[in-house]
């Protein structure tokens, strides 16, 4: 098993997060919350969003109540934020385009 991208630095993060709309850096952690019409909505977005973490095999800590469902991606073998958590977030916010509030 190949190691995941080195970590990145906060200015590294901070500059990629121009492009990342919503998403910002807590905590050493990737966060954001996403806002659906309705439970249904915000399970189909976590759906899809399983299936693209899943071909990663990058997965995200996240919960939802409802219609909302709170993210934070981080890259554990690296103990902070990676290329790979800049790719999930942005195909996350993908996915959310069309389905959030």
């Amino acid at each position: 098993m190949s190691l995941p991208p080195e970590r990145l630095t906060e200015p590294e993060i901070r500059a990629a997060l121009a492009d990342l709309p919503g998403w910002s850096l807590q905590d050493g952690k990737l966060q954001r919350r996403f806002e659906f019409s309705d439970f249904v909505e915000a399970f189909g977005f976590m759906s899809a969003a399983a299936l693209c973490a899943e071909r990663t095999n990058h997965h995200p800590d996240w919960r939802n109540a409802y219609r909302k469902v709170w993210v934070e991606l981080v890259t554990h073998e690296r103990n902070g934020v990676t290329a790979l958590d800049l790719s999930l977030a942005a195909e996350m916010s993908r996915l959310a385009l069309g389905r959030a509030t």
